[in-house]
């Protein structure tokens, strides 16, 4: 009986050893080594942003018109080009003869009219008025400033011999800077703000034509000159002062009858800015 006992735990020993011997024998997985060299340069495992191709860039999409603008003009000057600023001139004379006006020196300030007539109609800019008011200084001291320094350095004569101050335009460059700011601050609520400021500015650079003031190279590079005045001012702008305006229209606005003792009459104008 004790023997038959014997020959039963002999038995069974290897077989209650074999899985811890199975699993002594089968290594362990080491793991990778932790990658330290870059642990810093992304931390929060955020993907690096693509980046653009200088054709989609801000500032080539900015410059193109202006550039193609100042390039065409450059390329008529005097006898030059398909159609040259002497055969303009010639066109020019021979549809209106002697023809001259003064529009043209107060027609160029008339986009900037229109900012304050829809801002006062409900419809909102898209920079508030202390960056809108920064946007327009800049761009002004930009053109004026760019246009001065070629005009001094090109020194070509106006066409009525005037002085030698022609080429670019200044009342065109004025003309389509403040219709671009029109057209970039009411484009997103309908393109016609702008549509309505190109048509006024292009009326400027006729009239400068028609009353021989300048040439078709000067008004075409006026234009460009402009446009890239102001595209500059708002590439250059970073919205750090004010607030973005959080309602419709410019405030709150009235209108009063008034009546004074001395038996004057007259109508009295509120504005409650936001």
């Amino acid at each position: 009986m004790i023997s038959r006992y014997l020959l039963s735990a002999a038995l069974l020993l290897p077989l209650a050893s074999a899985p811890q011997l199975a699993a002594a024998q089968v290594p362990l997985a080491t793991p990778a080594p932790a990658d330290t060299t870059h642990k810093y340069q992304n931390p929060a495992g955020v993907s690096s942003p693509v980046k653009k191709s200088f054709f989609k860039s801000k500032g080539f999409r900015a410059s193109i018109v202006p550039a193609v603008l100042i390039g065409y003009g450059i390329s008529t000057i005097n006898g030059n080009g398909f159609y040259s600023s002497y055969d303009a001139k010639s066109d020019i004379r021979h549809t209106f003869g002697d023809y001259t006006n003064h529009i043209d020196d107060f027609l160029q300030w008339a986009p900037y009219l229109e900012i304050p007539v829809v801002l006062l109609a409900g419809v909102e800019s898209r920079s508030d008025r202390i960056n809108l008011g920064l946007v327009i200084v800049k761009s002004e001291l930009i053109m004026l400033s760019s246009v001065y320094v070629v005009k001094t350095l090109t020194r070509i004569e106006r066409p009525d011999g005037s002085n030698t101050l022609s080429f670019p335009s200044g009342h065109t460059a004025q003309a389509f800077l403040a219709a671009s700011i029109v057209h970039t601050e009411f484009r997103d609520k309908s393109q016609w703000y702008g549509i309505g400021a190109y048509t006024l500015a292009t009326s400027v650079a006729a009239f400068r034509m028609i009353n021989n003031k300048h040439w078709e190279s000067d008004v075409v590079a006026g234009a460009g000159f402009g446009i890239l005045s102001a595209h500059v001012a708002y590439l250059t702008h970073r919205n750090r002062w004010g607030h973005k305006p959080t309602g419709r229209g410019i405030g709150d606005t009235s209108f009063m009858p008034m009546w004074t003792p001395a038996g004057g009459t007259g109508l009295c104008f509120t504005w409650r800015p936001k």
